[in-house]
């Protein structure tokens, strides 16, 4: 029978400090008290960057209290991860796509590989069971993978945490779903399809507090949510928002597939048409983590009053 560790600190290890990396690194920051101390992997080059820039960033991870451990995720073998992973007790891996292709999966090896108590894969993001493999976003079939290999053991216990996409990303151009010059809300799938959206702020501080619960969350998915809506609601709040009005437009599941045949390898185009299905993107807020233990966050009215300009 595992011994009951819910009440021992761990040495926490955050993989990598971007935009979600950093946000984690202050949620648990935040919490210092809770846990037996914080690492981030950096690469080399991050910390010797001269730009200042970089070095503000390096500053601001200093001044959380927060310990630098370096090695380059990208030319770096399984074992040589592992012998740095080694040394901590719970690792979160922030490490997104970008990374590029078998990154999730030598991360999880590694994490595996290192006796290291528990693993936090980077599944940011949408429910990869539900959507299953062969999606339009073939990227997202490695990440099966990874739940894959973590089921498939038991020396390890693992944790995943689904929140969506970033609510910055809904609004972004590049998504194409709000097109605030031209007054226009293009649907991927209909306007009643629903996308659930968490900022990356909100990530760091429930990642934080969902690692840090306790009893423990052992070999699960957690959710989060900062809002849950269709695009209908989107381009309703959009209107409030901003004071303008927005034509609604949808494009079918066909012809967002049919776009992405023109352009196979358009990472844009792939998402559009995994969310266009509406399965796995979206769920109910009242069920996540945060809206059981009724937790503040940030909804997409909030990001937008925030960030959009008025007429």
């Amino acid at each position: 029978m595992q011994a009951d560790i819910s009440n021992v600190k761990q040495h926490i290890l955050v993989l990598g400090a971007g935009e979600l990396g950093l946000a984690v690194l202050r949620g648990l920051a935040a919490r210092s008290a809770e846990s037996a101390g914080v690492g981030v992997l950096l690469r080399q080059a991050s910390v010797e960057n001269g730009s200042p820039e970089k070095q503000k960033e390096i500053a601001a991870i200093k001044s959380l209290g927060v310990a630098i451990e370096v090695a380059d995720i990208a030319v770096a073998s399984a074992a040589e991860l592992a012998a740095v992973l080694s040394r901590y007790d719970t690792v979160i891996s922030c490490v997104g796509f970008g990374a590029g292709r078998g990154t999730q999966r030598k991360l999880t090896q590694a994490a595996l590989a290192s006796g290291v108590k528990r693993y936090i894969p980077w599944q940011f993001g949408v429910d990869y069971d539900v959507i299953g493999r062969g999606s339009p976003q073939d990227l997202f079939d490695e990440q099966l993978d990874v739940r894959d290999l973590l089921r498939t053991q038991s020396r390890t216990e693992w944790l995943i945490i689904s929140t969506g996409m970033f609510t910055s990303f809904l609004f972004d151009p590049a998504f194409g779903v709000v097109d605030l010059p031209g007054g226009r809300v293009n649907a991927p799938g209909s306007l009643d399809t629903a996308v659930t959206v968490t900022t990356p702020e909100d990530i760091g501080n429930l990642t934080a507090a969902i690692v840090l619960h306790s009893p423990r969350f052992i070999n699960q998915v957690v959710y989060t949510a900062g809002d849950t809506l269709t695009y209908g609601e989107l381009a309703d709040l959009l209107e409030r928002v901003t004071g303008r009005t927005f034509e609604r437009r949808a494009s079918s599941v066909q012809q967002l597939r049919a776009a992405l045949e023109e352009m196979p390898d358009d990472n844009l185009r792939k998402y559009r048409a995994v969310f266009a299905l509406g399965q796995g993107v979206a769920w109910n807020v009242a069920q996540t983590f945060n809206g059981q233990q009724a937790i503040a966050v940030t909804d997409a009215e909030g990001w937008a009053r925030a960030h959009l300009p008025r007429s």
